[in-house]
């Protein structure tokens, strides 16, 4: 079962650079095909998820603004923490 607090997950890992885009559109797209969504919020989801699967289309790619549109309708906010490298 995939919920938003898993979608919102995988979207900050995106974020952090802890998986590639091809990563996550990898399981965007693997998320969809298994459509395994609570009832509840299987619509928005489906939305959203489907979504980060077309990130690797030039015509849709995925920018920090599409991240925290995404994060907002799952319900979430993102920050930024800014750190000395």
């Amino acid at each position: 079962m995939i919920t938003k607090q898993d979608v919102a997950e995988k979207i900050a890992a995106w974020l952090r650079h802890e998986i590639t885009q091809e990563q996550l559109v990898a399981w965007a797209e693997e998320a969809i095909d298994e459509g395994d969504f609570p009832d509840a919020d299987a619509s928005e989801l489906a939305q959203v998820v489907g979504r980060l699967g077309l990130a690797d289309v030039k015509e849709f790619g995925l920018a920090w603004d599409d991240c925290e549109a995404l994060l907002k309708r799952l319900g979430f906010t993102a920050k930024v923490e800014i750190t000395a490298a």
